[in-house]
């Protein structure tokens, strides 16, 4: 063979050696990425070819499946009560990326969950029937949230203390998820709810941490009776009124002038919410012991899977006594979610124990079996002794009963709570935060819940922002909801 053809062969095959490792390069190790590529418009073809599984409340479908009327997209995602469960559901939109259980559980919903196949969907590959997402959301509790809340910007969450089941997620003011879900009119909606100030797409419920204020004393008031810097709620503590920050010369007041503060019991100092018992308090026992206690009910957990990935709350460290005292009344950097001020709650009515809150209880393939159970797998944690526990129920009793949370007060229901004003803004310009955690107990039924709610914003006056007055009476009414016979 010529010298010259020889060579010019092996160059062409080297040529054709090097498109076939291309192209397997592509097709096995590229492929995928293709494939998963947000951009790919195969995947919402594919993922809106069928109807998607659904999300259920109380035993009834919450989401569905609309047949649309041009484009490749064969379905779309409907909801209904959307604006009511959109801190739940979150929204599967063929233009943007699904949120919340609808993104937690996606591939469940859509059928592409490998648990969903059958032997001869392996061998065929079709598409297995989608999977169902079973919650623990109480319809009554959350519509009364949603309703009590009502035109205010404000977040409430309710928790079974006992299982740990999540009744209620519910964030205002709200969206309808419907509006994201059609590719054609979607894009106007998504520019419009991202431009609201009000930020309508933020869960407040669960990825919005605020200053809790007075509610975090009872994480503060736990501390101190377990590490014995106090042995009752009824010994008097050892507190100047007023109080100055160590190392300054701030003047930390009270609210209430009148309130009998110094030297205040924890019983008394929950009542009339005593800023220098428990600014003090908190310098007595210092950051790390405070910052242990508050971990343990769920603060600066940033793997806290509900199954929605809720935002850490937050126990700041590296402090200097000052502001560890500002800690002590859930000031400077201390932050918390609804979500974690409703578990406070819900461990001091559990007797110390925690169980760990979920809003899934179970998900089911296509057929109903059960895939995952919830429920079943919840663990729970004594974080504070009973003693700690029962004796912090008996002070927030008296807190509703002739303190600053009288506003939750329930015929037939034992009721223990604790207010909290927060302030907002440099030097307090922006109008306090209003908090309100509580328990409830049915005399009658046993039945149990725990609450938390804030109001960021209303249309009340700024000297009548209040726990008691803002958030209180949503509480009230969820508890009501959870707890009627």
């Amino acid at each position: 063979m010529n010298k010259t053809i020889r060579r010019a062969s092996v160059f062409a095959l080297l040529l054709v050696f090097a498109l076939l490792l291309r192209a397997t390069w592509v097709q096995f190790y590229e492929g995928q990425a293709l494939a998963d590529d947000k951009d790919n418009r195969r995947n919402a073809i594919e993922t809106y070819a069928e109807p998607l599984g659904n999300i259920i409340v109380a035993g009834k479908a919450i989401t569905g499946s609309a047949v649309t009327t041009g484009g490749d997209l064969r379905y779309k995602r409907t909801y209904t009560n959307g604006e009511l469960y959109a801190a739940v559901t979150g929204y599967a939109s063929q233009s943007y990326a699904p949120t919340q259980l609808e993104g937690i559980y996606a591939d469940l919903l859509n059928g592409t969950d490998t648990r969903l196949k059958t032997a001869l969907d392996t061998v065929t590959d079709k598409r297995a029937d989608p999977g169902t997402v079973i919650t623990t959301i109480d319809p009554d509790v959350q519509k009364a949230a949603y309703d009590a809340l009502g035109d205010k910007k404000g977040a409430a969450v309710a928790v079974d203390p006992t299982t740990g089941q999540i009744l209620a997620v519910v964030s205002t003011p709200s969206y309808d998820p419907s509006t994201l879900t059609d590719a054609n009119t979607a894009g106007t909606a998504w520019k419009k709810l991202n431009a609201d100030s009000d930020k309508p797409l933020t869960n407040r419920a669960l990825r919005q941490p605020l200053a809790p204020g007075s509610t975090f004393k009872l994480v503060v008031a736990a501390a101190a009776l377990e590490d014995g810097l106090y042995s009752s709620v009824d010994e008097k503590t050892d507190s100047q009124d007023p109080y100055t920050l160590p190392g300054t010369r701030t003047v930390l007041k009270n609210e209430n002038t009148s309130a009998p503060c110094e030297n205040a019991t924890i019983r008394v100092a929950l009542q009339y919410s005593c800023n220098n018992v428990f600014a003090h308090m908190a310098v007595q026992l210092g950051q790390d012991k405070l910052r242990a206690t508050a971990e343990k009910f769920g603060f600066n957990d940033t793997g806290q899977d509900v199954p929605v990935r809720a935002y850490p709350s937050v126990y700041p460290s590296d402090m200097d006594e000052s502001s560890t005292a500002l800690t002590g009344i859930g000031q400077f950097d201390v932050t918390a979610t609804p979500l974690q001020m409703a578990m406070v709650s819900a461990a001091i009515a559990n007797g110390g124990k925690l169980v760990s809150p979920h809003m899934v209880s179970q998900i089911t393939d296509g057929g109903g079996d059960v895939l995952e159970d919830y429920d079943e797998e919840a663990s729970a944690t004594q974080i504070v002794s009973s003693s700690t526990a029962e004796q912090l129920q008996s002070a927030m009793q008296t807190v509703v009963e002739k303190g600053t949370g009288t506003n939750a007060i329930i015929d037939g229901v034992t009721v223990g709570g604790k207010t909290g004003t927060a302030q907002n803004g440099e030097n307090n310009s922006k109008a306090p935060y209003a908090w309100f955690t509580s328990y409830g107990k049915s005399d009658s039924s046993g039945k149990e819940v725990a609450v938390a709610v804030v109001v960021e914003q209303s249309d009340a006056a700024r000297s009548e922002v209040s726990g008691n007055g803002l958030a209180a009476p949503v509480a009230k009414a969820m508890m009501e909801a959870a707890l009627k016979s």
